[in-house]
Order: C-alpha cells, then sequence, then structure tokens
C-alpha cells in the first residue's frame, strides 16, 4: 500500500510541476513590453520628421567607421 501512495504522490508532484511551468511560461505573454509606449504619448511623425536626412554618408564619423571596418 506504501508503494502506491509513493506512485500517487510522484504523479501529483510531476502534474503540479507542469501546471506551474505553463503558468510560468504564459505570464511574459500577457505583460506589456516594458519599452511600449501608448499610442495616446506616442510621438506623431510629421512630414518635416518623415523627410529629413538621417543618414549622411559624408560626414566625419561615418568616414571614420567605413575606413577602419573595411572587409
Amino acid at each position: 500500500m506504501t508503494e502506491k501512495n509513493e506512485r500517487r504522490g510522484l504523479l501529483k508532484a510531476i502534474g503540479l510541476g507542469t501546471a506551474a511551468a505553463a503558468a510560468t511560461a504564459a505570464a511574459p505573454a500577457l505583460a506589456q513590453r516594458a519599452d511600449a509606449v501608448p499610442s495616446r504619448d506616442a510621438r506623431k511623425e510629421n512630414e518635416a520628421r518623415r523627410t529629413a536626412a538621417r543618414y549622411q554618408p559624408n560626414s566625419p564619423h561615418v568616414q571614420a567607421f567605413y575606413r577602419t571596418n573595411r572587409y
């Protein structure tokens, strides 16, 4: 009779461990990302920002990068 109780205890522990692991794995999916910004607080991109020059290949720091990282 004790062997039967030991098997039941083992199966119960395995079942509880599986349930705990599943609950832990699902928790991040439900949480909001830390870097997410609510739409009411997000800055809207206007026409000036959309057409602004961002990449400037002739700037000194870009030229230094290309010079030191030739492949």
